[in-house]
């Protein structure tokens, strides 16, 4: 019999639904018809590294840029499973860009991470705009995270974060087989967990997770929320009622959701 407290039941098996194959499926499938339809620019790159690229769909006229960030828990997927997520906030007058990075245990979560940062003015220069809305899911909740509390030469390019079913104290993952590739020993997982660091004049953010999620991603999304208030922060956080792991990105690209409307104002430009 499963143990629900079990760190695997919670971060994997738990997370686990019969109907995610076929979603991410209709995932790529609504990608193409979104490559088709807008004439993205893709694979931009920002490095040196293969999967150091991301596609940007422009809107006329946007005064703001989302940059997404795709789970995988560092050591998977692709951002062509997710551009279905361009169309709707480009209509609503935001460019989207999309990026990969590299992967673990091809890289350290220290490189990949330092990755992710570099991307952020290649896509900032590429988009024309002033500032960037990072949001992630899982893992890219992490790293969308991450690029908030980046000390940057300067004032920050990120102006709100969204996270979306994050992992933000990786401290549990260490007791499952996600760590044979992230090769994270206590210190190392506490040093690359964003809620152990949250700092005041942060952007502001939103933390959502599903319902139906696992109550150990339920109360990561919570701690997180409840640390960047703590530190004088603008939060706000979001549970979809009935959405799982991937059934929420469907309620991040449906412009009558609450999850989507939340985000507009985030995305206003920096005055």
């Amino acid at each position: 019999m499963t143990d629900p407290s079990d760190p695997v039941f919670q971060y994997l098996a738990g997370q686990m639904r019969p109907g995610h194959p076929a979603l991410i499926e209709a995932f790529l499938r609504e990608g193409e018809a979104a490559i088709a339809a807008r004439a993205p620019r893709l694979d931009i790159p920002y490095g040196p590294h293969e999967r150091e690229r991301f596609d940007l769909f422009a809107a006329p006229g946007a005064a703001a840029t989302l940059l997404y960030l795709h789970a995988g828990y560092w050591q998977g997927r692709d951002k062509a499973q997710f551009r279905f997520l361009a169309p709707p906030f480009v209509d609503a007058g935001f460019n989207v860009a999309l990026a990969n990075y590299p992967l673990c245990p091809d890289a350290s979560l220290a490189a990949l991470t330092d990755s992710v940062r570099r991307a952020v003015p290649a896509v900032l220069r590429a988009a024309g705009t002033g500032g960037l809305v990072a949001i992630g899911h899982s893992a890219g909740a992490h790293l969308a995270a991450e690029l908030a509390l980046t000390d940057w030469d300067g004032p920050s390019p990120i102006t709100a974060v969204v996270g979306l079913s994050g992992v933000y104290d990786l401290d549990p993952l260490r007791a499952t087989p996600l760590n044979d590739r992230l090769g994270l020993d206590a210190a190392a997982a506490r040093a690359a967990s964003p809620v152990h660091r949250v700092k005041p004049r942060m952007p502001p953010a939103i933390f959502a997770v599903g319902g139906d999620e696992t109550p150990a991603f339920r109360a990561q999304t919570g701690a997180m929320h409840a640390a960047w208030r703590a530190a004088g922060n603008i939060a706000r956080e979001i549970i979809v009622p009935g959405a799982d792991h991937f059934s929420l990105l469907r309620h991040l690209a449906d412009p009558a959701s609450p999850l989507f409307a939340a985000i507009a104002p985030l995305a206003a430009p920096r005055r």
